[in-house]
């Protein structure tokens, strides 16, 4: 028979689509928790570090303000007393005076020298007798204290190898009003002793808080980590799904070609080459032809709107399921429809609907041989519930997931789509009592 010429080979089985593989970083949880914890780590880490340092500075400024006050009452509570107007002129008695009274109430374990000069340089006093009448320039700070009566502080190397030494300097006067430079050395290292004695005392409170913080937020990563990885696992399952439904519907379409138009087509090609061979009269043939054109044309249209009907998003659901129902009347199926609200389904909601439908009807025309067939759509309880119920041959669950098996993914996929979407597939079929597909999808 001309109609059943092959034009092309028919398209074979193709096997199921590879799963699809991930090129990404796959993050698993606990990869995203230990990332997160030694994250935490390094920054708790850099924070006691930052604390510290923090604290040994402020806890060395406190105690070199400390060590200046020290100095400030040695000066003007234990020196200056002591100071005589002859010590401008060398006089033994009054070196000893102010000797006895440093000696005695002075140096200690921290303060380890005590030197008092003049304007011009010279020390009338220091704790080193020798160095009693030696002369050096007074710095620009120290003429400044001198001068306005103030006091100072500073880190310097002591000339003896003790190491470093903090300078404190005060402005005193003798009774006569002569104003004198007083200096006393302090032991570096104990200023610094100071410091971290009080970062020891500061940083468990602080470090142990960023620990408790550390703590608490490990639990939140777990938890955080185990949703990031169940939105992977689902992303993905949604990609194998939407190429093994693309794969299908490829499969499908090219299957209605081959089988439908592309047949008609080149039936109609060979009628027409043999009318021409022939000679003669061909408005009989021309005619055959131009039915048959119309009916692929029709067919042509039918395929575009099962690939994605153009009233769906114009005219909604109601429309497009009514269109549905249309090509089972074409094929010689008494169709019922009864749909409830369909204004007010989403556009999300309807695509996955018609989907559903589509299936169902598409299982109706190629596997039921069916005579009658009904599709409800209503809503219920928060939740649309679409169902299309034939009467054709039915089948066995067991013939249908073997056949599920050998790549035949239309329910399958239908039933993942909407289960990804929180909705539920029941398929219902005995044996020469027909089938009925109920869909439930929750409503936004």
């Amino acid at each position: 028979m001309i109609g059943e010429v092959d034009a092309a080979p028919a398209p074979t089985s193709t096997p199921p689509p590879a799963p699809v593989r991930r090129r990404l970083f796959r993050a698993t949880a606990p990869r995203l928790v230990a990332g997160f914890t030694l994250a935490g780590a390094l920054v708790t880490l850099g924070l006691a570090v930052a604390i510290a340092l923090v604290a040994r500075d402020q806890a060395t400024d406190v105690a070199i303000d400390q060590v200046t006050q020290l100095a400030s009452v040695t000066a003007h509570g234990v020196v200056e007393p002591r100071l005589s107007d002859r010590l401008l002129d060398g006089d033994p008695e009054a070196i000893d005076a102010v000797d006895d009274a440093v000696t005695r109430a002075v140096l200690g374990d921290s303060l380890i020298r005590v030197l008092v000069w003049d304007r011009d340089g010279r020390i009338v006093y220091s704790d080193d007798r020798r160095e009693i009448g030696d002369r050096y320039p007074l710095a620009t700070d120290e003429r400044r204290v001198l001068d306005a009566n103030d006091e100072a502080a500073g880190v310097a190397e002591d000339g003896s190898g003790d190491g470093k030494v903090l300078e404190v300097y005060h402005a005193i006067r003798t009774p006569g009003g002569t104003p004198l430079l007083y200096e006393a050395y302090f032991r570096y290292d104990a200023v610094v002793d100071a410091g971290w004695d009080a970062w020891r005392s500061f940083a468990p409170l602080s470090v142990g808080a960023l620990l408790l913080l550390q703590l608490v937020q490990v639990p939140l990563a777990v938890v955080l980590a185990r949703k990031l990885q169940r939105r992977e696992r689902q992303r993905e399952r949604l990609l194998r799904h939407a190429v093994e439904a693309s794969t299908a519907e490829r499969r499908r379409i090219a299957q209605d070609l081959h089988d439908g138009v592309v047949q008609e087509l080149t039936g109609i090609t060979y009628g027409l080459d043999a009318s021409r061979l022939r000679g003669g009269s061909g408005s009989a043939v021309v005619s055959e032809s131009a039915t048959r054109l119309r009916e692929s044309i029709g067919s042509l249209r039918t395929l575009l709107v099962d690939i994605y009907p153009p009233n769906l998003a114009q005219e909604g659901l109601g429309s497009a399921l009514e269109d549905l129902a249309g090509g089972l009347r074409r094929r010689g199926v008494a169709v019922t429809t009864r749909l409830q609200a369909v204004d007010a389904v989403g556009p999300a909601e309807a695509a996955l609907l018609y989907r559903a439908a589509q299936e169902a009807v598409r299982n109706v025309v190629t596997h039921a041989g069916a005579t009658t067939a009904a599709i409800t759509l209503v809503a219920d309880l928060g939740r649309w519930r679409l169902t299309v119920a034939d009467d054709g041959r039915g089948f066995d669950p067991a013939d249908a997931a073997a056949r599920a098996a050998d790549g035949h993914l239309g329910l399958r996929s239908l039933t993942d789509l909407v289960d990804d979407a929180g909705g539920t597939v029941e398929v219902r079929s005995v044996p020469g009592a027909g089938t009925t597909v109920g869909v439930e999808v929750p409503r936004s």
